[in-house]
């Protein structure tokens, strides 16, 4: 039982070709979820895995209204369902792992009160478990809502759409720890959040057993796989030391992101021509790739020593100082509302557009059709990071970007009945070094303001890290893109004053 409802987990019946299959009821709400992992390594330096969330026309009896009469690409909810999904696995999976994996959940019932999301995610997890990838799980995943001063385990899509729920937050974890969280809410304070976030991993805790259950009775045994070409814990001692002494904990605390970049190649290159001075040398290659990883190793452990023991950050920053704010207002003449909001060296303008009713957006998301009043679009151009990329299509990133901002200013969006308009804001990301993202709530919130939209209260955003050595951690405010990438966490936070 999970909040009151029978959750049922079968695998041998479906799609038995693959390693890992598992079908997930609750309800008259069912999902199919595969994980396979290929026999090959893969050349890339990461983790190649990819999550697709799938959603079937005939889960609900209906027949797709395309031409084609048959499912398109992926829509926007199905793409954050895959990306919720992909955060709660890859930070289990060997760091050195290399082979081509793909989890493919598919809706095949929905009775429109439980959210399919949530059982993708614990038959990804049980499927996982049950597979032979190497994989460091299991986890459960629920949501969990605030009806009448309680807490609801996995409230039904009814409670969440009629704003009965004063919270939603989903919530993965293993039986030891959470994973991630992901929550949109009405003012509610610390309190509140933190006992939401103790009450869902206390009532994970059957749901992990019985994956656990599943993978010691019927899993198969993990694959062995050839780990990725690394380097030897003494070039990365060496490089530390040598680094060091040529000043690498001077260039880690230069301000500028580009200045910084290019000191750091600078030196990371000097050290390794005076270890391989010959770079057409048989072998030398591979010896210089080595090298440029020991160099980012040691760099790494540099920025962590220097954050938890000395209390100081790459750019020179203490854990808790933010990085310097400007702001300007009005700045686009034909828009309703536009605003440049400025932290550091992440900028991001905020355009607010007022349109009538007929400007809605219409969503049928299997079947549960509803207008949605307020939009926010999230643009990320490779010129925000000083990058020639091509332009296509909203990535996936941009996707869950931009919902993020959404959720968190939805709260303090009038009522239709008290502003009859529909609103359309748009970031667009001008410069980044850390969380855009949550510089876009800080300037979705100035737009509307600036566009004469009666908000209760401004809303902004902050994204914290964390760095863990041991016993020992440091929480950092408003963290850069270098501490997102070698830190322990990313956690972004909005609020208001209240």
């Amino acid at each position: 039982m999970l909040g009151g409802r029978e959750l049922v987990l079968e695998t041998g019946k479906y799609a038995k070709q693959v390693h890992g299959s598992v079908t997930v009821r609750y309800g008259d709400t069912m999902v199919l979820v595969t994980a396979h992992m290929d026999d090959r390594e893969s050349p890339m330096s990461f983790l190649p895995l990819t999550v697709e969330y799938e959603e079937k026309h005939y889960a609900v009896g209906k027949i797709p209204g395309s031409f084609l009469r048959r499912e398109g690409r992926p829509g926007n909810q199905a793409t954050l369902n895959a990306r919720l999904i992909d955060r709660q696995i890859r930070p289990l999976f060997p760091k050195d792992l290399r082979r081509e994996l793909q989890v493919i959940v598919t809706v095949l019932s929905s009775d429109q009160r439980n959210d399919p999301a949530m059982l993708a995610a614990i038959g990804a997890s049980a499927a996982l478990s049950i597979s032979d990838a190497p994989w460091d799980g299991p986890t459960a995943c629920a949501s969990v809502g605030y009806v009448g001063g309680e807490y609801v385990l996995n409230p039904t899509l009814d409670q969440l759409d009629d704003g009965a729920s004063a919270l939603e937050l989903t919530v993965a974890a293993t039986k030891d720890a959470v994973l991630m969280v992901e929550a949109a809410a009405n003012e509610l304070n610390e309190d509140q959040m933190v006992g939401a976030i103790e009450f869902a991993q206390r009532e994970l805790a059957p749901v992990i057993a019985l994956i656990e259950r599943m993978r010691d009775e019927i899993g198969l045994e993990k694959r062995s796989f050839t780990p990725a070409a690394g380097v030897s814990a003494d070039d990365v001692a060496d490089m530390r030391a040598a680094a060091n002494a040529a000043g690498l904990r001077e260039t880690l605390r230069i301000g500028g992101k580009h200045e910084r970049g290019d000191a750091l190649k600078a030196l990371r290159d000097r050290l390794i021509t005076e270890r391989v001075p010959d770079a057409d040398a048989e072998g030398a290659s591979e010896r210089i790739d080595g090298l440029k990883d020991a160099f980012r190793k040691a760099m790494q452990a540099e920025m962590r020593r220097m954050v938890v023991e000395d209390h100081v950050r790459v750019d020179g920053r203490d854990p808790t100082t933010i990085r310097p704010i400007w702001i300007e207002t009005g700045v686009l003449p034909m828009a309703h509302g536009s605003a440049v909001f400025t932290r550091g060296e992440t900028q991001v303008l905020g355009v607010a557009t007022l349109g009538t009713g007929r400007d809605n957006r219409l969503i049928d998301d299997l079947g549960l059709e509803k207008s949605e009043e307020f939009m926010l679009h999230y643009n990320f151009p490779p010129f925000s990071t000083g990058e020639v990329k091509r332009l296509r299509g909203v990535s996936r990133r941009e996707l869950g970007h931009g919902n993020l901002a959404r959720r968190a200013l939805l709260p303090m969006m009038p009522s239709q009945d008290d502003f009859p308009y529909v609103i359309r804001v748009v970031g667009e990301t001008l410069e980044s070094n850390g969380s855009s993202s949550m510089a876009t709530v800080c300037a979705g919130s100035l737009a509307l303001m600036d566009a004469g939209v009666p908000m209760p209260r401004p809303v902004a955003g902050i994204a914290m890290g964390l760095v863990m050595e041991g016993e020992r951690y440091a929480v950092l405010s408003d963290i850069l893109g270098d501490e997102d990438a070698l830190g322990d966490m990313d956690f972004k936070v909005t609020g208001t004053r209240e």
